[in-house]
């Protein structure tokens, strides 16, 4: 169970009918390569595999603990053998790394952490896979008691028991050129950094789980699609919603009214939402209604998602919001 502050701004954005399969046409092989002499010189061509992008074809990030394995799904013309691969910062687009081999879709994630993009290499042509972004997190274990690089984050509840799973594998530092970095279709970073008293402390630290931002783009889909289908016209119609409440350190955690000691929003997989499903200008209970029936259908269809969902409804709020977690298990609640 868990609580949020709203924000002021309200984020708008189109979802279609067909907003969960309509996604950039990427590059596929052709059935038969040719064999002239030619071929073997053609343009460099790659792009990543629809699965790249989680379910719901909209999740932008992909990630990785320094230096781990990870799958990159990724679609390329021509002899593997021939391409290598390095890693390119997003920023700059340089790489302090040696190209590496390429091995099927298993890669090896830089060093450090940051937010790099996939540069396909062949001799002195480099393609730049601009998404998925490659988000190398911070290491839990390089958090210092109760900080990580001046950034207080608090302690977990594993840490009092002395359990050393219980939290997230890493964090996410986020300089402040990074807030506006599309996390998903309809998200960015911004919208998940801890509403703290921490304004001032640049980098933050961010938990985030991908399996979070799949649910929500689903979620906005399923709701874009019924109020598509409720017009007559068929006219595309825009879903305007505003995130609260994000990721929470635990310090912050700890005095937010009524918030769960053990709150999801600790682990990266929780956000509180306040959506306008009917389109009216307000959110209501009419509106609390149908993102709970699009909660339902997501996940009906996919399992791998299912968690909490949280009306909060009361007089307690100024505005009502909904809590939706991928936390493994089914939860329900009202506030």
């Amino acid at each position: 169970m868990t609580r949020g502050a709203g924000k002021a701004a309200w984020g708008t954005l189109a979802v279609f009918a067909t907003a969960a399969l309509a996604v950039i046409q990427f590059f596929k092989p052709a059935e038969s390569a040719p064999i002239e002499p030619f071929a073997a010189v053609a343009r460099l061509s790659a792009a990543p595999s629809l699965n790249a992008f989680g379910a719901s074809r909209e999740v932008r990030l992909r990630f990785s603990l320094p230096g781990d394995q990870l799958e990159f799904p990724l679609e390329v013309g021509g002899d593997p053998a021939t391409l290598s691969y390095e890693w390119v910062r997003g920023r700059d687009s340089t790489s302090d790394e040696l190209a590496r081999p390429i091995a099927g879709s298993t890669f090896v994630a830089p060093s450090k952490p940051g937010f790099y993009h996939l540069a396909i290499v062949r001799g002195t042509e480099r393609q730049i896979i601009a998404e998925p972004t490659l988000a190398v997190m911070v290491p839990f274990t390089q958090k210092v008691g109760t900080s990580l690089n001046g950034y207080r984050i608090g302690t977990y509840l594993a840490e009092r028991l002395g359990r050393h799973t219980d939290h997230p594998a890493g964090f996410l530092e986020v300089a402040a050129n990074d807030v506006n970095l599309k996390v998903s279709t309809h998200l960015r970073l911004g919208d998940f950094i801890t509403h703290d008293a921490q304004s001032a402390v640049w980098p933050k630290y961010v938990a985030l789980n991908p399996r979070l931002l799949d649910k929500l783009e689903l979620v906005l889909a399923k709701i874009g699609a019924g109020a598509h289908f409720s017009q007559a016209d068929e006219a595309p119609q825009a879903v305007a919603f505003d995130v609260h409440s994000g990721f929470r350190t635990p310090s912050h955690n700890g005095g937010v009214w009524r918030a769960a000691r053990d709150s999801r929003h600790q682990y990266g997989d929780a956000a509180d939402v306040a959506i306008d499903a009917d389109g009216d200008g307000r959110v209501t209970l009419k509106d609390e209604i149908l993102v709970a029936r699009a909660v339902e259908q997501v996940e009906a269809e996919h399992p791998d998602l299912v968690g909490g969902l949280g009306l909060y409804t009361s007089r307690h709020y100024r505005t009502p919001y909904v809590h939706i977690d991928a936390r493994g298990k089914r939860s329900r609640w009202t506030g």
